[in-house]
């Protein structure tokens, strides 16, 4: 059966940033075949049926009684909760059944392998998936309408790297822990995100498809974890081979969890970088919302929290962030997010310093265990960085989203 493909799908491929091309072409990548480049366009207009299931009955039934029940059972476990009604029931029984195909000795190396990446590991996540991503057009349509001008991308990004942090931190993604928790957490937020906006008188299905339809969140979902690991690579952080796999297979467990469809599941890392590149082609589509997210996500630093010299360390702080941009984005992307090129200083200065620090993890006794510790101290020193003592709690940029549902 043929399916309306909504107009905001290219008609062809377009041009990807350098370091995404290079990297596909290293790996022996061709652009999306004419099946893939079709498939690229039809799930613009899928979203997620089981959750999208689950929160129609929620609303339906009364959020003030069924998202208590939903946050208990997502706490404690479906069995744990006899009085949870059928729809809650099949929801978690499907995702408490942990697929055959998972592996917890590769998520637990994945994890550790992305904690590793450190500080310049969220550096890539923030200045080039998160910016650049904001050359996703089409993307942005259902961003903006969530008040992401309002809320600010500062904010935007803490509660994206928390959920990143309880991802991979220790036993994060295990039966109940907290990378599971928080994955959840962001499925529902957006089935509300979903219903809340493509209600909006304003919002053009024929044109942009569903909200955080299922080409976004393949987008969305290696942009989160592959692209950190191809660029910290870029950067000097040099993984062992069983790394990757464990990356990639971290990836597909959490996109099954927060609702990815399987064919946009990488089955190994090439395979989570052919994901990247295929979404990029289609989705990388600037217009003027580009420049209305990315150039105040620029300027985010200048706020950040130093305790001595503030005002010198955030304008280093912004030349820095820009030069991990470019550096990887190239010229013409930083002319497209309305931003001045600066040359990659920060990602040089760094490679010597990375590389030698791999060389250890990867050779002595306990030096992986080290430099994850080291990554995951680098991590929250950063958030701190950003929002000083404040809580970074999933969801609460699109609270609003999820009362209005």
């Amino acid at each position: 059966m043929n399916v309306a493909i909504p107009a905001r799908h290219p008609d062809h491929p377009r041009p990807v940033p350098a370091m995404v091309r290079s990297f596909a072409q290293l790996l022996g990548l061709q652009k999306p075949t004419p099946e893939q480049w079709r498939s690229l366009g039809e799930r613009l207009t899928v979203g997620d049926e089981p959750m999208d299931l689950l929160v129609e009955w929620m609303t339906s039934a009364g959020m003030e009684q069924t998202r208590p029940l939903f946050d208990r059972v997502l706490a404690e476990g479906i069995e744990n909760v006899p009085e949870a009604p059928e729809p809650l029931r099949e929801f978690f029984v499907r995702i408490e059944t942990i697929p055959d195909w998972v592996d917890p000795d590769k998520l637990r190396r994945g994890a550790r392998a992305l904690r590793r990446g450190g500080a310049d590991g969220m550096y890539v996540a923030r200045d080039v998936a998160l910016l650049g991503g904001y050359q996703f057009s089409g993307f942005n349509k259902t961003l903006l309408r969530t008040g992401a001008l309002e809320k600010g991308s500062n904010k935007r990004f803490a509660e994206t790297m928390r959920w990143a942090m309880d991802v991979i931190s220790e036993g994060g993604l295990d039966p109940l822990g907290v990378g599971y928790r928080s994955t959840i957490r962001v499925r529902l937020i957006h089935a509300f995100v979903r219903r809340h906006v493509a209600a909006m008188p304003d919002w053009r299905g024929d044109e942009w498809g569903v909200p955080v339809n299922q080409t976004d969140m393949a987008a969305t979902l290696v942009g989160a974890l592959i692209a950190p690991s191809a660029g910290g690579i870029g950067m000097g952080i040099l993984p062992a081979p069983a790394d990757l796999d464990g990356i990639a297979h971290v990836t597909r467990y959490v996109g099954w969890l927060i609702g990815v469809q399987d064919e946009w599941l990488p089955q190994n890392f090439r395979d989570g970088v052919r994901v990247l590149y295929h979404t990029l082609t289609a989705l990388a589509a600037p217009d003027e919302s580009t420049k209305q997210l990315a150039v105040p996500m620029a300027d985010d630093p200048m706020a950040w929290n130093y305790r001595n010299l503030a005002g010198l360390r955030r304008r280093v702080a912004r030349a820095q962030h820009l030069s991990v941009t470019s550096g990887f984005l190239g010229p013409r992307a930083m002319r497209a997010l309305g931003l001045a090129y600066v040359p990659p200083w920060y990602p040089l200065l760094r490679i010597p310093l990375n590389v030698t620090r791999s060389v250890a993890a990867l050779t002595l006794p306990g030096g992986m265990k080290r430099a994850a510790d080291r990554g995951r101290r680098e991590q929250e020193d950063l958030l701190h960085t950003m929002i000083g003592d404040a809580e970074a709690t999933i969801g609460d940029s699109a609270a609003h989203v999820s009362r209005v549902a």
